[in-house]
């Protein structure tokens, strides 16, 4: 059978586990990446100007999705206040202090650089607390765990292809402090939970089960909520788009889609044969670029 692998652990293990297996790889998942060390980073930036130039609204970006974790963690208690004992000690005790950590780290290159903090929102919106109102009706708390790890996962994958050529681009600029001992790090723990949320979607649907108008709804609301991580406004769509750019997501955009959307093809789109990208995911990230080109003045919006 297909392993997913989290790198350099034993925390390696078959896509379709358990409900068993899956808390057996958050435990050993837990043991083998313990939250990262500032001590342990090497800040060392030989050109902060050029860097500050080339991936600063990078950085910042990062830092404040990172950061937000914390909000993050209060949505998931409002979302789902009967979640399993697997996901809450996932997202309290893993995922909670490891993002925390990634945020820590990645704000100590930003004050090296000379960056202003990033600024992130904490607050926890009333659609949310609504939603996990919902949550006690029959049938909608599977509705709301299922989407909870589609949006897991893809927000993973986008972390990984971010940090993955963030390494390489600062590589390619001789910074190899930053890259090696702060970015190089943080993307060794995201396949990790990537991995979490691929498995816990397989258990929800093949071994929990789903009925048809559950995953029917899942399509549904998947369809007409997806956004981008860290994205919760136009200004932050746009600097999404901003990211996108910086690490050229633009040139092979088909390819970054079709990663990202891997688990939701998996499970809500595997009828739909030759369905390489839900149109939703390809649209906004299209939409992303889009206003990041318009906001810097790369071509005029009203022709486009």
């Amino acid at each position: 059978m297909p392993q997913s692998s989290t790198q350099g652990g034993r925390s390696a293990v078959p896509r379709r586990v358990s409900a068993d297996g899956l808390r057996r790889f958050v435990e050993t998942f837990a043991e083998d990446h313990p939250p990262l060390s500032l001590a342990a980073a090497d800040l060392t930036v030989k050109d902060p100007g050029e860097v500050r130039r080339r991936y600063g609204g990078v950085f910042n970006y990062l830092t404040r999705v990172e950061l937000e974790v914390e909000r993050n963690v209060l949505e998931l208690r409002a979302l789902m206040p009967d979640a399993t004992e697997t996901d809450r000690l996932f997202y309290e005790d893993v995922w909670s202090p490891q993002e925390l950590q990634h945020g820590i780290l990645l704000d100590a290159v930003q004050q090296s650089l000379g960056m202003t903090p990033a600024e992130t929102d904490l607050a926890v919106s009333a659609r949310i607390r609504l939603i996990g109102v919902l949550s006690h009706l029959p049938g909608m708390l599977g509705v709301i765990r299922l989407l909870y790890y589609l949006t897991g996962a893809a927000t993973e994958r986008s972390a990984v292809i971010a940090y993955s050529r963030l390494v390489n681009g600062l590589g390619a600029m001789g910074e190899h402090a930053i890259a090696e001992t702060v970015i190089a790090p943080i993307r060794r723990q995201e396949p990790g939970h990537f991995a979490f949320y691929r498995m816990s979607a397989g258990v929800l649907v093949g071994e929990e089960g789903l009925s048809d108008w559950q995953l029917q709804l899942a399509r549904i609301l998947r369809r007409r909520s997806f956004d981008l991580v860290g994205v919760n406004n136009r200004r932050q769509r746009a600097d999404f788009g901003d990211v996108a750019r910086a690490l050229e997501f633009d040139r092979d955009l088909p390819e970054v889609a079709r990663q990202v959307s891997l688990v939701e093809r998996e499970l809500l789109w595997a009828e739909r044969q030759g369905l390489e990208v839900p149109g939703y995911i390809m649209a906004a990230l299209e939409e992303a670029i889009a206003l990041s080109n318009a906001r810097s003045g790369r071509f005029d919006p009203a022709g486009s």
